[in-house]
């Protein structure tokens, strides 16, 4: 019995990725390719080996602590009133925190076994299980209080799930951690509460049921994991049925189209990619060609033109999703965490179809570059979004209020050793390069492969494959896309320059035989014991430069060496200036590993130059050394100017500006934020819309009278100027305002509005300068009326 459970136990591990789980003895199709569990590799590098302990040792636990510190733990007390009170947060979808922290702890259990942190979890399911209804229903924001549920939850159950409910959402998570947390601890816990939900959804939902279509996807991914766990077809049913129903709704939550209709990626970046990774799913068991020709032709579109160089999706804040073909802009990119998470999922589940390098090299940009950089090195403090510039007004959190991106890292990066290898059933492949040893269970028999490597700081790796007897397979070695002069599949990158290094490999000291296959060196020999394989990828620092169409960075270059996308951040600077860095074209940059900073980094370092306005307005250049950072590390040393694009010209730098009355004037206003200082930053702004550019805006005060204040270094004699408002629609909550007036500062201390000689201007996309009869004064003031139901904002405000 012993030796069954135990058995049972390391299947339900080996399959734990992607749920492939469970006693069922369906025939279904499965993916081509398997993973090979994170159980099985054993990871001891100098890159991810910390951050997977340090997410055990710090991020979990202080994730939990926010839990229970923000009423996220207390909500599911009221729910099974054990606690009286109301529903404490300020998401219907809060629970998900909870349930996304307990899968990222049942991963870390496997790797950290932690009784104290078992026990912490075996607590929190029993609050989970008392606060489910009797049917299997669980949902706080409506448990807690039925007849005054959360706004956004609707009357009756389900009735809102389209729209903002998240009850499909919440559902779906709890299915993931309980997946998760049976597969690492054997216990039946959670795992029930969660069937008990599935059940209720399968009786509610489905043909000549309730037809409502997930509002935020993961429920159709999720419930492949639980079919794949207990055998329960009418799980993988559903979540087809869900998929199927969409096509009567909008852009932002991909409901514009049957999915299998749909060829491009748009509205909410997050749902996207789990939608697509859930579509993957059902197609690799259901052999569903439809599912897999329409992720595959998003997956162009998504790479191809809507791709940042880090490896970040979704450019547009006002609806955390996807924008235009190769709007691309640096400044206000969104690129939330979760959806990098995504990213990796969608990738990762294509790489299994089809067996191709180039979904690797895209998930391997998004992994060292736009995922990790949503944690900090410490491990406690993160980004939401991961913007590719700026200037000073962004910094990381302990913790947000909407809390998906913190406990999404939670669960992902204990995961990551289960992405290195995959196999199917001629072939092992080797997919990400990590000082580690594999154990892999292959054609009856194991098989260890161990690899030495200081990846991704070195191009070499060493292999060591060991077995029991000799065996004839294939090893799969990826060649990354950048070491064979392509950054990026498709055309919207590329670098400046050819390296015609090539990649080396040996086995045994001997040049190998290998035939290049979709990426991958495939070596097809006689495999004995203690065979050694050298790869050798060459990591010379490479210029990125973007397809034209991309505006955002013409005449600009990212630097990139292996697979790590580098920076330029303000402390390296002794004034503090990146946005008017100038890098010459043919700059020589060197790589120096620095083990002191930022947890152990390769840093570039060369010259380049500075740029700064003269007061006749000509652009004055002066040499500087140069020092680059890896993108994912910015933001840890406080806040300040960074930039990722660095301009190749003068004119596609920022110089810093000329001092001007506006410039060197005292900024107060009714409403504080960091983003004052882009009112009086001369940044010129190209539209109202500027994503490019710094804004102030008011959000979400609409409907209201807002001031800002200019005080100036001493008195002077103005007699003019001019305000260009900031207007994000059609998405974005902010508009021109409804009116203005200006006021300045009289010698009897009161405030004054100016004898303006023209209208006060409130036109979009361009400079409203008022003329007004001339005064000396040491302030002025402009009152802005907002619209009933609109906020608004400033771009820029000189004066003359």
């Amino acid at each position: 019995m012993k030796m069954h459970i135990i058995r049972t136990m390391f299947y339900l591990s080996f399959l734990f990725l992607l749920g492939m789980s469970g006693y069922s003895q369906t025939k279904d199709r499965e993916y081509p390719i398997q993973p090979i569990p994170f159980t099985s590799v054993k990871v001891n590098d100098k890159f991810w080996a910390p951050r997977i302990k340090k997410n055990h040792e710090v991020t979990i636990p202080i994730a939990l602590g926010h839990c229970y510190k923000t009423g996220r733990v207390d909500n599911f007390l009221f729910a099974a009133h054990t606690k009286e009170g109301k529903f404490c947060t300020e998401y219907p979808f809060d629970d998900t925190d909870i349930y996304k922290i307990i899968e990222g702890a049942s991963y870390s259990l496997q790797t950290f076994p932690d009784k104290y942190l078992e026990a912490r979890l075996d607590t929190l399911i029993d609050y989970i299980g008392k606060a489910q209804e009797p049917d299997g229903y669980l949902y706080t924001a409506r448990t807690i209080d039925p007849a005054h549920p959360h706004p956004w939850a609707g009357m009756q159950r389900w009735v809102k799930e389209s729209d903002l409910s998240h009850e499909l959402y919440n559902s779906g998570h709890l299915f993931e951690a309980a997946v998760a947390h049976y597969q690492a601890t054997g216990k039946r816990s959670l795992l029930d509460i969660a069937i008990k939900n599935a059940d209720l959804l399968c009786r509610d939902f489905g043909p000549g049921k309730l037809d409502y279509e997930p509002g935020h996807q993961i429920v159709e991914m999720a419930l492949v994991k639980l079919y794949r766990t207990t055998g329960r077809k009418q799980y993988l049913d559903l979540a087809k049925f869900f998929l199927d129903s969409r096509g009567k709704g909008t852009e932002y939550s991909q409901d514009n189209k049957k999915v299998v209709d749909q060829t491009e990626a748009v509205g909410h970046a997050v749902r996207a990619t789990y939608m697509y990774s859930g579509m993957a799913d059902v197609a690799a068991i259901t052999g569903d060609e439809a599912y897999v020709h329409a992720i595959d032709k998003i997956w162009e579109d998504v790479v191809y033109d809507k791709l940042y160089i880090t490896g970040g999706i979704g450019a547009a804040g006002g609806h955390e999703g996807f924008g235009p073909a190769y709007d691309l802009p640096n400044m206000a990119a969104y690129n939330e965490t979760c959806a990098s998470i995504g990213n990796v999922y969608w990738n990762y589940r294509l790489f299994l179809l089809h067996g191709d390098a180039k979904y690797y090299d895209v998930l391997e940009r998004t992994l060292y570059n736009g995922l990790v950089s949503g944690v900090s090195v410490s491990g406690d403090r993160f980004f939401y979004d991961n913007p590719l510039q700026s200037l000073g007004q962004h910094s990381r959190k302990a913790w947000f209020g909407c809390a998906c991106c913190p406990s999404n890292v939670c669960r992902f990066i204990p995961s990551l050793p289960g992405y290195m290898y995959a196999k199917n059933t001629t072939r092992i492949y080797t997919n990400l390069y990590v000082n580690s040893t594999a154990t892999i269970d292959f054609k009856g028999s194991t098989v260890e492969v161990s690899q030495k490597t200081d990846y991704p700081w070195d191009g070499k790796i060493n292999f060591v494959v060991n077995l029991a007897k000799s065996q004839n397979f294939e090893m799969a070695l990826r060649i990354p896309g950048w070491a064979q002069n392509e950054p990026s599949p498709g055309n919207l990158y590329s670098f400046a320059t050819k390296d015609n290094t090539a990649f080396t490999l040996t086995v045994n000291g001997k040049p190998a035989t290998y035939q290049m296959d979709h990426g991958y060196a495939v070596i097809k020999r006689q495999w004995k014991k203690g065979d050694e394989i050298s790869l050798v990828l060459p990591m010379p620092v490479r210029k990125v430069v973007a397809n034209a169409k991309v505006e955002a960075d013409h005449n600009k270059v990212a630097l990139q060496r292996g697979p790590v996308v580098y920076c330029a951040e303000w402390p390296d600077y002794t004034n503090g200036g990146v946005l008017n860095l100038v890098l010459d074209k043919n700059a020589s940059l060197t790589p120096d590993y620095k083990a002191e900073l930022l947890g152990g980094v390769e840093v570039l370092e060369g010259s380049a130059s500075q740029a700064k306005r003269s007061t006749n307005n000509k652009v004055e250049l002066s040499a500087v050394p140069f020092k680059a950072i890896p993108y994912y590390a910015w933001a840890n040393r406080g806040s300040g100017e960074m930039a990722v694009w660095l301009a190749t010209e003068p004119d596609a730098a920022r110089p810093s500006p000329a001092p001007t009355i506006a410039s060197t004037s005292t900024i107060t206003a009714s409403h504080t934020t960091k983003t004052l200082l882009a009112i009086n930053d001369q940044a010129e702004p190209k539209n109202s819309n500027d994503r490019d550019n710094l804004n102030y805006h008011w959000w979400p005060l609409k409907d209201t009278t807002q001031w800002v204040q200019y005080t100036f270094v001493k008195p002077e004699k103005v007699s003019s100027v001019k305000l260009y408002w900031f207007d994000d629609s059609p998405w974005g909550g902010c508009r021109v305002p409804e009116s203005w007036k200006l006021l300045y500062l009289a010698a009897d201390g009161k405030w004054k509005e100016v004898q303006n000689q023209n209208s006060y201007g409130v036109e979009k996309d361009k400079y409203n300068k008022v003329t007004f009869s001339p005064v000396q004064t040491g302030a002025l003031k402009i009152e802005v009326k907002l619209p009933k139901e609109y906020a608004g904002g400033i771009l820029e405000w000189s004066v003359e």
